[in-house]
C-alpha cells in the first residue's frame, strides 16, 4: 500500500540534499511547447524518465515556481528534446526567465507542432495525461504520441553540478 508522507517531516537541508543527489548523473532535456500566440516556449529539465511501455508514458518534474510550465500545461502538449553534448548553449538559453529563449535556437515543428530542436539526441512528442503535486515540484505524465532518435549523437549530462559528456572506454 502506498502512503503519503507529511511534507513537513524532518530530513537533510536542501543544500546537502542537492549535493548528494548531484552524484547521480542525469541527462538534460529541453521541454518545448507553444504559447497561446503560437510562439515557441521551453524550459530545461534534468528530472525526466520513462514511466510505462504499455501505454507509452514518460514523466518530467518542473518546479512549481516555473513560469513556463503553466503555458505548457494550458496547451496540453509538449516535446521532450534530449540535448546533445554540443548543446550546452541551448540548455543555458532555455534555463533563463523571460526574453526570447528561442532567438538563437534552430528548430522545426514536431508532433502537435511543438518545437523539435535541431541536433538533439532524441525527441519525444507527448500529450499531458496527468499532473501531480509533489513537494515543490509537479510530476507531469505524458502519453507519447511520436518519437525519434539520432543513433550517432551523444547526450549532454549533468553530474556534480557540472555539464559532462560520455567518453569511450
Amino acid at each position: 500500500m502506498l502512503t503519503s508522507m507529511d511534507s513537513q517531516c524532518s530530513g537533510p537541508d536542501a543544500a546537502r540534499f542537492r549535493a548528494v543527489l548531484g552524484h547521480f548523473p542525469s541527462g538534460i532535456t529541453a521541454i518545448t511547447s507553444r504559447d497561446a500566440q503560437d510562439r515557441p516556449v521551453g524550459m530545461t529539465v534534468a528530472s525526466f524518465t520513462s514511466v510505462s511501455l504499455a501505454p507509452p508514458l514518460v514523466a518530467f518534474l518542473p518546479g512549481k515556481t516555473s513560469s513556463t510550465f503553466p503555458v505548457i500545461a494550458e496547451r496540453g502538449t509538449f516535446c521532450v528534446n534530449i540535448l546533445a553534448t554540443d548543446q550546452e548553449r541551448i540548455c543555458r538559453a532555455l534555463s533563463v526567465s523571460g526574453g526570447d529563449k528561442f532567438a538563437d535556437v534552430t528548430w522545426r515543428p514536431g508532433p502537435n507542432r511543438d518545437p523539435v530542436v535541431d541536433g538533439v539526441v532524441a525527441w519525444i512528442g507527448c500529450t499531458i495525461e496527468a499532473v501531480h503535486e509533489a513537494g515543490d515540484h509537479y510530476i507531469v505524465i505524458g502519453r507519447v504520441d511520436d518519437l525519434d532518435a539520432d543513433t550517432t549523437a551523444s547526450p549532454l549530462l549533468f553530474f556534480r553540478s557540472r555539464y559532462n559528456h560520455l567518453t569511450s572506454a
